[in-house]
């Protein structure tokens, strides 16, 4: 398929989808929207790819959304007809379901949330400044690799905007309530090195070689580990968010009955005993 506001590669068994507008550090539009959509389905549905990397062309991740959404949200407002302050509307759930789409909850399967339920890990690259609605996208990865040269900034309070879109639920949960309530009441702009600390990130890497860095670690998921296991426990991880301890507790012991009987348990068993490199087929 062809875009114009995205670049969709896959090499290694890896998707990447790069934001493409560098001239205006990847801002967030109605077009990135849909084809960032799109080529996440596509990602999803590819038995070919077993992770996805989101990362920006040029000198930034994304600069939040474009003026041109937030001048139209201004107008509507004008109108009476106030909506979301990203110009594209409430939040709401997928049209379409996503290829394997993962069930632990409707919240997950959300216009801005629906990262989570791809059946695969989705990698943030932030390799530059990321803001707004730039850095709710970057939330709802199931993991976060920030360039020494990246920013965080939550933006809203310094536009009249509230915090939008779930990074009321997910910011505390990855930096702790005061951190989150720093970030979003102050919007001021946190380093790459504070990110890390605050547990924003997972991992930092030199602008230098960043893109390398990122595919190392994705090529250890795509290589050396079950994309049966992964789909499995990152189900597991996101439904345990709303479950009790024993009910986590007897999900996981139903799913490692499960497991017992995968082939993909059989060849994690053998390739280590024979120590050669694993072939599980995901099963």
């Amino acid at each position: 398929m062809a875009y114009s506001e995205i670049l969709y590669d896959v090499a290694d068994r890896i998707a990447t989808v790069t934001l493409n507008r560098p001239d205006k550090l990847n801002a967030w539009t109605r077009v990135i929207e849909g084809e960032v959509d799109q080529a996440m389905r596509a990602a999803a549905a590819d038995d070919g790819v077993r992770v996805i990397v989101l990362t920006g062309a040029g000198r930034g991740f994304c600069a939040g959304a474009d003026m041109s959404l937030l001048s139209a949200a201004t107008d509507r407002a004008a109108d009476g007809g106030g909506d979301a302050a990203d110009g594209t509307g409430r939040s709401k759930l997928l049209k379409e379901p996503l290829p394997g789409q993962l069930d632990h909850g409707p919240g997950f399967a959300m216009r801005y949330t629906y990262f989570t339920a791809i059946p695969k890990p989705v990698i943030a690259a932030v390799n530059g400044p990321t803001a707004g609605l730039g850095l709710v996208v970057a939330l709802f990865a199931d993991m976060r690799f920030a360039s020494e040269d990246a920013m965080f900034t939550t933006a809203f309070a310094r536009r009249g905007l509230i915090a939008e879109h779930g990074i009321d639920w997910i910011l505390p949960r990855l930096v702790g309530l005061p951190n989150a309530l720093d970030m979003l009441l102050s919007a001021r702009k946190v380093s790459a090195q504070e990110a890390l600390a605050m547990g924003l990130v997972n991992k930092l890497f030199s602008a230098e070689n960043f893109q390398d860095n990122v595919r190392a670690y994705a090529r250890e998921l795509a290589d050396l580990v079950s994309a049966r296991s992964m789909r499995v426990m990152k189900e597991q991880l996101y439904r345990a968010l709303s479950l009790s301890l024993a009910d986590a507790v007897a999900r996981g012991h139903d799913e490692m009955v499960a497991s017992f009987d995968s082939p993909d348990f059989k060849e994690g068993v053998a390739h280590f005993i024979e120590k050669r490199a694993p072939a599980f087929t995901d099963r």
